[in-house]
């Protein structure tokens, strides 16, 4: 398997200095937060139904937020990234919203013996698929971390949007897995005012590139779906439709922004 130590190191380094900005950011308002929100997008909850009691594994958790909107539901929620920034700050959130949930520094492509056969539900959502060089190893963990008949449940943003460049004016990618996507980051989707500029790497998955991993990790695919909006407003470009989702102006209805996926262990 090729070495993808570098672009981990240069990730790691982007999503440290991302974190810093993230924490105190508007968007994603974690006073609202401490204050009782959920912050989990309704197809998410709607994919993860009634989690009381359930055993969750939150992978490319970020500095928690989610994981710990799960054990605010009533899961008994793990989360793990790659950073070790984001992994601290999640500790200290949970710690300031008084909510109990474990905190993994892992890469997700690396096997996690101590979470095999554990988890009722892997839950991964937004923004997590393009961080990663192939998706084989991550399926197989996924597979591994489940009980018999657990569920994945994943809510990502469309492959077809990475396509383009930045401003959506033209096709800068390629849809499949072909090329590595090198960038400078020069401030965050959180925080446009953020500096930042630090290089980071980055690739494209097909559709049937996350389906036939699943597949062949031996898990079965229950449920499918295609949205033209998203609940988050992190692209350039975007208008807000009576829905309440995010569209890129001049694309409305015409582009597929996430998908979302469900897939059992049998």
């Amino acid at each position: 398997m090729e070495d993808h130590a570098e672009s981990f190191a240069l990730n790691r380094a982007l999503w440290n200095a991302r974190t810093t900005h993230h924490v105190g950011s508007k968007f994603y308002d974690v006073e609202a937060f401490l204050g009782g929100r959920n912050s989990l997008s309704a197809k998410e909850l709607e994919l993860l139904g009634d989690m009381a009691g359930k055993k969750v594994l939150h992978l490319q958790c970020h500095f928690g937020l989610d994981t710990l909107s799960l054990a605010r539901t009533g899961a008994e929620a793990t989360g793990l990234d790659l950073s070790d920034v984001a992994i601290g700050e999640a500790r200290k959130l949970a710690t300031r919203a008084g909510l109990s949930a474990e905190f993994i520094e892992a890469n997700v492509l690396d096997l996690q013996p101590e979470l095999e056969g554990k988890f009722d539900i892997v839950f991964t959502s937004y923004g997590v698929l393009g961080w990663l060089p192939e998706l084989n190893s991550w399926a197989r963990n996924i597979a591994r971390y489940l009980k018999p008949g657990g569920r994945l449940v994943l809510v990502e943003f469309h492959p077809a949007v990475w396509m383009f460049n930045n401003a959506f004016t033209e096709i800068a990618y390629s849809y499949f897995n072909r090329e590595l996507i090198e960038e400078t980051e020069q401030n965050t989707y959180a925080d446009a005012n953020a500096v930042i500029n630090l290089k980071s790497h980055g690739w494209n998955h097909s559709l049937a590139e996350t389906m036939t991993a699943l597949l062949e990790a031996g898990l079965r695919i229950d449920r499918f779906e295609e949205l033209d909006g998203s609940p988050h407003d992190c692209f350039e470009r975007t208008v807000k439709g009576p829905d309440g989702m995010f569209r890129i102006s001049g694309m409305e209805g015409k582009l597929p922004m996430v998908f979302a996926v469900v897939a059992s262990r049998m």
